[in-house]
C-alpha cells in the first residue's frame, strides 16, 4: 500500500506544473488547505460509542431511549458534522473525480482513530455495487480505507466485502426505506488472496453516515462471515 519513490517524485513534478487547488476554497498550492483544514471542527469528546454525539456519561440519552433495536454495530465514530468546507471537498471527491482528495481525508480518519482510542485488527471499505464502480471510475470508500490503513499500519482486506446486487442512492429515501434498500445488499465471501475476517475485529470506513443503514447492513454481512465484532468510521454525520 505504500507509493513507490518513482510515483512521489511524479507526483511532486506534476504539483509543480500544475499546482492544486484547495477543494474547500479554491486557493493554490494545497488539496485541502490549512485554513480550510482547521474549519473542519472536529467532534468534541467524549462522544457516545453508539451514534458519536458528544455526551457525558457511558451512553447517551437519545441511545438509551426505547424502543433500543439490537444493533451489528459494535461502535461507531465520525470525523465532524457535515457541514462545509468538509461537505464539498467529500463532493468533490465521490463525484468529481478528485481522487487525490484521498489523501488528506484519509488522514483525517486515522486521526480520528487515535483520538477516540479506536481498536481494530482490519480495515473494511464500504463496496460500491460493480455497475456503480465501473461508471465512477472508483470506489471512494477503498481509497480512504486505504491512506487511512497505511497511516494506522493496519492491514485492508479489500475483496471480501460486496456488494451483491445495484441498490437505490440513499440521499432523499426515509429512514426505513433506506433500510429496506439496502437489506440484504451485501455478502461477505471468502478469499484466498485477501485477509480472513474470521474471529477478528473489524472497522468499516466509508464518506457519510446518515441513519446508519448502510453500515449495518455491512456489518450484518461481516458478522455472518466470521468477523468477531464490527465498528464503523466516516468523515462525516449530519448533525
Amino acid at each position: 500500500m505504500k507509493r513507490s519513490a518513482s510515483e512521489h517524485y511524479r507526483q511532486r513534478l506534476l504539483d509543480l506544473l500544475f499546482p492544486p487547488r484547495c477543494a474547500g476554497c479554491g486557493a493554490s498550492g494545497h488539496l485541502l488547505c490549512p485554513a480550510c483544514l482547521a474549519q473542519i471542527r472536529r467532534l468534541q469528546q467524549p462522544r457516545c460509542p453508539s451514534c458519536a454525539l458528544p455526551f457525558d456519561g457511558q451512553i447517551c440519552r437519545s441511545c438509551c431511549q426505547p424502543p433500543h433495536p439490537q444493533r451489528a454495530l459494535h461502535a461507531f465514530q465520525a470525523v465532524a458534522a457535515y457541514r462545509e468546507p468538509l461537505r464539498t471537498c467529500i463532493h468533490q471527491f465521490k463525484y468529481r473525480g478528485a481522487i487525490r482528495l484521498a489523501e488528506p481525508l484519509g488522514l483525517l480518519l486515522a486521526e480520528t482513530y487515535r483520538t477516540c482510542n479506536l481498536r481494530s485488527e482490519i480495515l473494511v471499505a464500504v463496496p460500491l455495487h460493480t455497475d456503480r464502480e465501473r461508471q465512477r471510475g472508483y470506489n471512494h470508500a477503498a481509497l480512504l480505507a486505504r491512506v487511512c490503513a497505511r497511516t494506522l499500519g493496519l492491514p485492508l482486506c479489500e475483496q471480501s466485502l460486496e456488494r451483491q446486487r445495484p441498490t437505490t442512492a440513499q440521499a432523499g429515501l426515509q429512514p426505513a426505506e433506506r433500510r429496506q434498500n439496502v437489506a440484504g445488499a451485501f455478502r461477505c465471501r471468502p478469499d484466498p488472496t485477501d485477509v480472513s475476517l474470521r474471529g477478528r475485529t473489524v472497522l468499516l470506513i466509508d464518506d457519510v453516515c446518515t441513519t446508519g443503514a448502510t453500515l449495518e447492513a455491512c456489518a450484518l454481512a461481516l458478522l455472518a462471515g466470521g468477523a468477531a465484532t464490527v465498528g464503523a468510521l466516516v468523515l462525516a454525520q449530519p448533525i
